[in-house]
């Protein structure tokens, strides 16, 4: 017995020996030759670490979902959560967060960023805080929520008391986990084909205007049977990873994620049951889920609003999950390797936005309260252009790899600039991050019509060059 234990005592000696020379000789000789030394830049290799984080943002039953667009939350489908990364080790902590929400705007977005932040030891501009876009799902947005109180329309957009519960829950989570960080050697990029799930709603005529939009569910057999347009048909995939052990995968995807929805059901739809089924293959890894530059693409095509479909787009999605993660290979990663670059732009607003005809409508009585909330929405975006308010824009750097985070509804256009950009590289694109512009589609796609450049895209199509200046900036050494 005594033999055995001297033995354990003996193996975890040389254990934590092995783990620890490496780091007290790299420490030695960064003291001894400075930080230009190979042995020092050693040290800083041996810093790289993950922390992983997750927190139920579920919103109470009645509250509003989808800035009131659809039924309040009657029933809880499945749980919603606010989830993803912290790596430490390059510089400040950069943070990317994914939650289950339709979208956060404006300075609900800032402030998710800045409690973030907060809780990682960073700066706003190193949190990336994006959503999925599930319709059955609450919105964030502090700045209207303050127009429409003053018009005595507090909590009609969202629960904003609920708002505030779970964002200061997700920050929380990030505090907690930066003690439990794991230490990060390799990183593995994959790419899977995603068939019969995305389609492009904008189905053009022979005149090159909008003959169809195939929204994410469809029975129209004329756009049915429309090719799929433009899409990205891949899931992009980051691992990273201790040696041998996978800790973590992050996917980013574009499209809706919506199967059916409306009827008071709260629900991370078919994205998210595809993260579940995910996690059931993989219990050992932590699965984080982006949604990509799905402003013009949805299910469409491939569904007819029937809630038997919502598992069939989860288990299509999942396997394409499941073809990134077995494409990626592990290669090795040192702190040298990780970086983040931010820029600041400031979006053109929509010509048709006219702030007496908003206030207008905000002080009408008579107007819906779908119209009023809208017309706050259309307001704050404006101020805030005319304001000159920037919105950040980030990218991660992974070796030769970079990932995008960019703001609304995002035209897929964008995701495929991005790759034509970089086209050695491996380039991901999460967007759906300050969700305060609304759609943004390119210059062209407002000459040809169509639901995405009408009254719900609150920027101008000059923001096509405004958006492609940043990515360039971003994607280049």
């Amino acid at each position: 017995m005594n033999t055995n234990r001297i033995e354990v005592a003996v193996r975890r000696a040389v254990r934590f020996f092995q783990r620890t020379l490496p780091v007290l000789v790299a420490a030695t000789a960064w003291a001894i030759f400075g930080s230009g030394t190979a042995v020092g830049r050693a040290a800083d290799d041996a810093g790289l670490r993950i922390a992983t984080f997750v927190a139920d943002v579920t919103p109470p039953i009645g509250a509003p979902l989808c800035d009131a667009l659809v039924k309040p939350a009657e029933t809880i489908d499945d749980p919603l959560s606010a989830r993803g990364i912290v790596l430490l080790g390059a510089g400040k902590p950069i943070v990317l967060c994914a939650v289950d929400w339709v979208g956060i705007g404006n300075t609900g977005n800032r402030l998710w960023r800045e409690s973030l932040a907060a809780a990682a030891g960073t700066t706003a501009d190193r949190v990336a805080v994006h959503t999925l876009h599930q319709h059955d799902a609450p919105g964030c947005d502090f700045a209207s929520e303050t127009l429409l109180a003053e018009f005595g329309m507090s909590g009609k957009q969202f629960d904003p008391a609920d708002a505030r519960r779970k964002i200061k829950a997700t920050a929380d989570a990030v505090r907690a986990s930066l003690p439990k960080a794991r230490s990060v050697t390799h990183v593995g990029f994959g790419r899977g084909r995603v068939k019969e799930v995305a389609s492009n709603r904008r189905v053009l005529g022979p005149d090159g205007k909008v003959k169809h939009v195939r929204f994410s569910s469809c029975r129209n057999p004329d756009a049915i049977a429309a090719p799929e347009g433009t899409i990205d048909p891949d899931v992009r995939l980051v691992a990273f990873y201790d040696g041998a052990k996978p800790l973590v995968s992050i996917t980013y995807y574009a499209t809706h994620p919506q199967s059916y929805y409306g009827n008071g059901a709260v629900s991370a739809d078919f994205v998210g049951a595809a993260r579940a089924l995910r996690e059931q293959a993989a219990p050992e890894v932590f699965h984080v889920h982006f949604n990509g530059a799905g402003g013009n693409v949805a299910a469409g095509k491939y569904n007819d609003g029937s809630p038997e479909n919502r598992p069939q787009l989860a288990a299509r999605l999942a396997d394409g999950m499941r073809l990134a993660w077995d494409d990626a290979k592990p290669i090795p990663i040192a702190v040298a390797d990780v970086g983040w670059k931010s820029t600041a732009v400031v979006l053109p607003p929509s010509e048709a936005l006219d702030e007496e005809k908003l206030l207008a409508t905000l002080a009408d009585r008579a107007a819906t309260e779908r119209e009023r909330i809208r017309a706050a929405r259309d307001l704050t975006f404006l101020r805030r252009c005319r304001a000159k308010d920037p919105i950040d824009i980030g990218c991660l750097r992974l070796g030769d790899a970079r990932i995008l985070h960019m703001p609304g509804e995002l035209f897929v256009e964008y995701q495929l600039a991005s790759q034509a950009m970089r086209k050695k590289s491996f380039v991901a694109m999460a967007a759906y991050g300050d969700y305060g512009s609304g759609y943004i589609g390119t210059k062209i796609a407002y000459t040809r019509g169509g639901y995405e450049t009408s009254y719900v895209s609150r920027v101008a199509p000059e923001v096509e060059s405004v958006l492609n200046a940043a990515m360039q900036k971003l994607l280049t050494d």
